[in-house]
């Protein structure tokens, strides 16, 4: 037993040398200093809470996030995929302490009397053999493959858990974005059932003028005409209310969902939040962790290649009793005990495992440029969120302008056809821009909404400061050169 163990003190000491391959280091991403279009008026600290959706003072879009949150499939899903992480990590885990198996064996065997080397009559030719072991079989990580793998399996578990912060987030955002687009419609059809209205009366009206001879048929043909536009309008924004709907009622995880109308225009713009330095993104989103932690994996795979290259050293053990009997099988001359070394080193493997060693090198490459095309791509995310924020709230001035000239227009349009200085077609063209306004309006607002949901996205939802940079290895725990 002394043996034993000193023969695994020395396959422990053995395996805390260096491990092959290259230790992981973050590769550098060209990010320029700052974002265009970034407000300068906005503290680049400031915090911006966790549940960020809040801000917009909505209590039942708090409701709609919080159950699908809780309640979609999606989630559930990402929950399964940290939990097989997780056995994973412990099974790589145990890969570096030994296995020891139990092994009984009791049989009753004749051999046979007739052999070339005669038996002595004293040797029972019925005999019993009883076996009872402990043995082991441990391979001794000299080159670092287990460690290795261990590191990948450890960034395996650490991207699953921000795959699930990647679909938190996204989900936070679908669910706000697709209430925001179901209230748009909201105030589009009070709007459209306005303007249906106010042609209804359009309609009896000309129809009592021409009924006195004062308007055409030509009149009542066009006021006919635009009156059934507004109900075509109206029948269209109801049935997209309907599906916009049964979307929110998928994403929530409440299938028999069932909103009241509400209006858009209520909903007040939150503040802007602070985008911050560039760099800043590798720490706040979650899906350029999960992409980094790809990238460790395929970096520990380089070393685990590489040590498939050296010899592969394991210890080879048993120690227990064998007798005759069941009775003696624990005395002192029943023991039995082993202990070997073994060892495999590819001879000649016509270049295969230099191959593997290669695609590994190869996919470690792939890993980086995926890893900085994900990082640009964030960036410009950001920068298109910023610009679009900017640009739809300066522009809903604007609007705001063109939708209380185009409800005068109309007014002066009625009095000028009332009044005979002029054809209903002026009329007409009055109600069709003042439906257009007032569509475009409540249009701009929902992207101005939907844009403000984009930057928290891609700034990588809340967050309570600036973020310090943690480096990857007190991240996974992983020494070793």
């Amino acid at each position: 037993m002394r043996a034993l163990l000193a023969a695994f003190c020395a396959a422990l000491l053995l395996g805390g040398c260096a491990a092959v391959g290259p230790d992981y280091a973050r590769p550098a991403t060209d990010l320029p200093g700052a974002y265009p279009d970034a407000p300068a008026d906005i503290p680049a600290k400031a915090a911006i809470p966790a549940e960020w959706w809040k801000l917009y003072g909505d209590a039942k879009l708090d409701e709609l996030v919080a159950s699908a949150l809780e309640r979609n499939a999606d989630v559930r899903f990402a929950v399964a995929r940290i939990e097989e992480a997780d056995a994973n990590l412990r099974e790589a885990g145990a890969a570096f302490l030994p296995e020891i198996d139990l092994v009984a064996a009791p049989q009753r065997q004749r051999i046979s009397s007739v052999t070339a080397t005669p038996l002595p009559s004293s040797v029972p030719l019925v005999r019993n053999d009883i076996r009872l072991i402990l043995g082991t079989s441990f391979e001794i990580d000299f080159w670092g493959k287990l460690r290795r793998a261990l590191e990948a399996t450890r960034a395996l578990a650490l991207g699953s858990r921000y795959a699930k912060e990647v679909v938190l987030l996204s989900l936070a955002g679908f669910t706000t974005q697709a209430y925001f687009s179901l209230r748009s419609l909201d105030a589009q059809i009070a709007f459209t059932v306005a303007t249906l209205e106010s042609r209804d009366e359009a309609l009896t009206y000309v129809r009592s003028r021409a009924r006195g001879g004062i308007a055409s048929d030509l009149d009542v043909n066009q006021a006919e005409l635009a009156r059934a536009d507004a109900s075509f309008q109206l029948k269209e924004l109801q049935r997209q209310r309907a599906l916009a709907e049964h979307l929110l009622a998928t994403f929530a995880g409440r299938l028999d969902l069932q909103l009241a109308p509400g209006d858009l225009l209520v909903l007040p713009m939150p503040p802007m939040p602070p985008a911050g330095l560039p760099s800043t993104l590798l720490e706040r989103r979650p899906d350029l962790q999960q992409a980094e932690q790809q990238l460790v994996v395929s970096n520990a795979q380089i070393g685990i290649a590489k040590a498939a290259m050296f010899p592969t050293i394991s210890l080879v053990s048993y120690a227990g009793g064998q007798s005759t009997a069941l009775s003696t099988l624990l005395s002192s001359g029943a023991s039995i005990w082993s202990l070997g070394f073994g060892l495999t080193l590819p001879v000649f493997d016509a270049g295969r495992y230099e191959a593997r060693t290669q695609a590994a090198e190869a996919r470690q490459k792939q890993a980086v440029a995926g890893y900085q095309q994900v990082v640009q791509t964030a960036f410009r995310e950001v920068a298109d969120a910023l610009t679009n924020v900017q640009q739809t709230t300066a522009a809903e001035a604007d609007l705001q302008a063109s939708l209380a000239a185009a409800r005068n227009a109309l007014r002066l349009a009625r009095l000028r056809y009332e009044s005979g200085y002029s054809a209903y077609l002026e009329v007409l063209d009055a109600q069709r821009t003042l439906n257009l306004s007032e569509l475009v309006f409540v249009r701009n607002r929902q992207a101005r909404l939907s844009a403000s949901v984009d930057l928290m996205k891609a700034l990588g939802g809340g967050w309570s400061g600036e973020v310090a940079p943690v480096p990857n290895a007190a991240l996974l725990g992983v020494g070793g050169k």
